[in-house]
């Protein structure tokens, strides 16, 4: 792994690539549906090609477990895409606990357009989000390389060990800055959203 690498890998990713308001239809749809919908709009997202985005099963349990509002006359609104999106998002990270205490913060809305609003502010604030995300990740990759190679040039003289290492150290640090984020994340639902 090297810089050029890195950069490869994170625009490879497509993080900016959004399911956008103007890809959620403004009529009801069937199941079979919404999962053709999510397939299309989020299958970038997918870590292995054969991974579900969105099953049927899902959908039932996330309305069984009260995070969706039943279907009506077995079709899903905008509203229920919406929080779909932002469930499959959150379902990566956090426990269906800390999911359904985000939820109950979302009042009941006669205003149609509430969830609209509320989703594309949060489009919004990831894309400023991913602006830095780059430079961060490049950036936690110089310090291992600073910190680690002198170090670890005294023990392997070997190049390859030393850039596996390096790999490894930053993909620790990468998963170690998400829990940081995400311990700061439950700690605002405990002690402000309970």
């Amino acid at each position: 792994m090297d810089e050029q690498w890195l950069k490869a890998a994170i625009e490879d990713l497509e993080l900016a690539k959004h399911m956008e308001l103007s890809d959620i239809p403004n009529i009801s749809l069937y199941m079979d549906q919404l999962t053709t919908l999510f397939d299309q709009n989020l299958s970038h997202k997918k870590r292995h090609p054969e991974d579900k985005l969105l099953t049927k099963t899902m959908i039932n349990n996330y309305t069984k477990n009260k995070l969706l509002k039943p279907a009506q006359k077995k079709k899903y609104t905008r509203d229920h895409i919406i929080l779909m999106v932002l469930l499959y998002e959150l379902k990566q990270i956090s426990s269906m606990d800390d999911i359904e205490a985000l939820f109950a913060v979302i009042p009941v809305q006669e205003d149609p357009k509430y969830l609209d609003t509320l989703y594309q502010t949060y489009l919004d604030c990831d894309d400023l989000i991913l602006a830095d995300f780059s430079s961060q990740v490049q950036a936690i990759y110089s310090a291992v390389k600073e910190k680690t190679t002198p170090a670890i040039a005294e023990e392997w003289l070997n190049e390859e060990d030393i850039k596996k290492n390096n790999t490894l150290l930053t993909a620790l640090l990468l998963f170690q800055t998400g829990v940081h984020y995400k311990r700061l994340g439950e700690k605002i639902i405990d002690e402000l959203l309970k």
